[in-house]
């Protein structure tokens, strides 16, 4: 069969793994925003700003130092969680206990400073990263010609994903980060640094968003707003699967993507608003979202 629906199987199968791609990066980001909101209790609207800094820390460490693809990946996470734990430290620490607001404009803050420093020194054109070198290759399937490097940014994605919903849900540490957000004095009377807890846990919610970053940066041009154009995305993923449900934020940034996807194939003009009228409705039926927990 060549068509469905009057609709090439070849182009059904191009979109879909097009949606995979793009629903591989909202679950990676949300699930670090939904893992600082979570265990932190902080709206962190930087979080597009530390995606665009991972893509660009990549794109100079190759640029100025020759660093590859495959180092920039596992170094820039870590460069990028050491800039989220000195942020954290010197400014986010003192409004933990401060009403949500200022918070998310500390962090809105701190987006407008860093979009505008790499605004003003690579401009808004846009930078291109080349794909390494063994997944420049496709496969083809028959049905249709799979890019090696987007199978790639899948597989990795769920993998991370999959990593980070196990270390959170099935060990000790897990369960003490969460005993700690909840009942932090009690915590710390077992002797656990909670203040360090949790600024580590901050920096692992924007290294996630670096690796996102990392693994964006061979298939979008680096440019100072590829954060800003996702977050308002991203926030409606985790308003939709649920504000601190790990498993619900990947299983919805993955659905999500793959019906955006497809819904440019039957109406293109609706693919950019089919998120947020999902959300709408999920608003409406299920105010805690699909896999969170009414209160």
């Amino acid at each position: 069969m060549d068509e469905i629906f009057g609709v090439p199987v070849q182009m059904i199968a191009s979109q879909l793994m097009l949606g995979l791609v793009n629903g591989a990066f909202y679950a990676v980001l949300s699930l670090g925003l939904s893992v600082v909101f979570g265990l932190l209790n902080v709206i962190n609207f930087a979080h597009g700003a530390f995606y665009m800094l991972g893509a660009y820390v990549a794109f100079m460490a190759l640029t100025y130092l020759g660093v590859n693809y495959w180092v920039a990946l596992l170094l820039t996470p870590l460069i990028v969680g050491l800039l989220g734990i000195v942020f954290e430290k010197t400014l986010l620490r003192h409004l933990y206990k401060l009403d949500h607001l200022y918070g998310l404009l500390l962090t809105f803050g701190l987006t407008l400073v860093l979009e505008g420093t790499f605004r003003a020194a690579y401009g808004v054109s846009g930078q291109s990263y080349p794909m390494p070198e063994v997944l420049r290759s496709s496969l083809d399937l028959g049905f249709m010609v799979l890019p090696a490097y987007r199978a790639w940014v899948v597989a990795a994605s769920l993998l991370a994903c999959g990593a980070t919903w196990f270390v959170i849900e099935r060990t000790s540490l897990g369960a003490l980060l969460r005993a700690g957000t909840e009942n932090p004095k009690l915590v710390e009377s077992f002797g656990v640094n909670v203040p360090r807890m949790v600024m580590l846990t901050y920096a692992f919610g924007v290294a996630l968003a670096a690796f996102a970053g990392v693994l964006a940066a061979p298939v979008l041009q680096v440019n100072p707003l590829m954060g800003s154009n996702l977050l308002i995305i991203v926030f409606a993923v985790v308003v939709i699967g649920g504000l601190g449900s790990t498993l619900g934020t990947v299983a919805t940034g993955v659905g999500l993507g793959v019906v955006e996807g497809m819904t440019k194939l039957v109406w293109s003009e609706a693919s950019s608003t089919v998120v947020f009228l999902i959300m709408v409705v999920v608003l409406l039926m299920r105010p805690a979202g699909l896999f969170g927990k009414e209160s």
